[in-house]
């Protein structure tokens, strides 16, 4: 089973206009609210590659149930803690400038942290947590290293999509991946690349740091994949990119969810180049069918 852990998600509410027009009224043409977080986006890529999944993380108020309640309706498994405060709403404005407001997020207090902890007691050998988005500011700011001690003493694998030192100090775990961008990985090492061999020579020194597979996502360059013997490179999908929102949590999901399947490393980085490729072309997360075009585009070759 893969478990994907959305600690702070929240309703989106995406609202349509022309033109915003400060300190006047402004009517929408079109509004919605939509279930969202990270976690719950690898939870939808890994529903389309038919991966059992179910999606951990906490909820709350009539905006939990509602999120809940759309998760459903995908036919996305979940098991939330329940807690006392609101889930958080936030905003999304369409206009001649996306704008959005986003929510800091619910209270979450020392029994509903244990009740959440409780899960990984049900973990087993073979089974992949994938932990990603932002902490709700009433949990600790290692949250996310607290868990992972439990992961491992139950035999499970981990990802995890977060950046700076946070994603750091998981690495004396040996997370299955990670997934920084080119940007973000030049800001682990405080540095800029000049060249491709500065690049890849940074992400060697993740793998020496702990991780078991690094891969680097370049958007239109494509990407590459570092493992214990060897370096990938996978070309970047042909389209016209409408949505950098979740393009990154497809491509860990497809790594994972095919992994899962597999124990692949090389044809899990190639169906997460697609996943991410795929939700790239879109406004929403990508479907199976929308995968299945763009896969065949992915081009994988060894290069060291």
């Amino acid at each position: 089973m893969i478990y994907t852990v959305t600690v702070n998600p929240a309703l989106d509410y995406v609202m349509q206009l022309k033109e915003v027009k400060s300190g006047e009224v402004n009517r929408t043409d079109d509004c919605q609210f939509l279930a969202g977080g990270k976690g719950i986006n690898v939870s939808q890529i890994l529903n389309q590659l038919s991966v059992d999944n179910t999606a951990w993380g906490f909820v709350g108020g009539f905006t939990g149930k509602e999120l809940v309640r759309q998760l459903n309706v995908k036919k996305i498994v979940s098991d939330f803690v329940t807690i006392s405060d609101d889930t958080r709403v936030n905003v999304k404005i369409h206009a001649q400038k996306e704008t959005e407001i986003n929510a800091a997020g619910p209270k979450i207090d020392a029994q509903e942290i244990a009740a959440f902890k409780a899960r990984l007691d049900d973990l087993n050998a073979g089974d992949i947590v994938v932990l990603s988005g932002s902490l709700a500011p009433s949990l600790p700011t290692d949250f996310y290293e607290e868990l992972l001690p439990t992961i491992k003493e139950n035999g499970a694998e981990f990802a995890i999509d977060t950046t700076g030192q946070a994603l750091l100090d998981t690495l004396k775990y040996k997370p299955l991946v990670i997934k920084p961008n080119h940007h973000e990985l030049a800001d682990l090492f405080n540095t800029t690349f000049a060249n491709k061999e500065e690049l890849l020579d940074a992400a060697k020194k993740l793998m020496d740091m702990g991780a078991q597979n690094v891969m680097i996502s370049m958007a239109g360059d494509g990407g590459y994949l570092i493992t214990k013997d060897h370096i990938y490179h996978g070309t970047a999908a042909k389209g016209i990119a409408v949505n950098s929102v979740g393009a990154g949590d497809s491509m860990i999901a497809g790594f994972v969810g095919t992994y899962y399947k597999t124990q692949d490393p090389v044809e899990a980085f190639r169906v997460g180049m697609a996943c991410g490729g795929a939700t790239a072309f879109t406004e929403d997360i990508a479907v199976k069918s929308q995968i299945d075009t763009v896969l065949p585009q992915i081009k994988v070759e060894e290069v060291q």
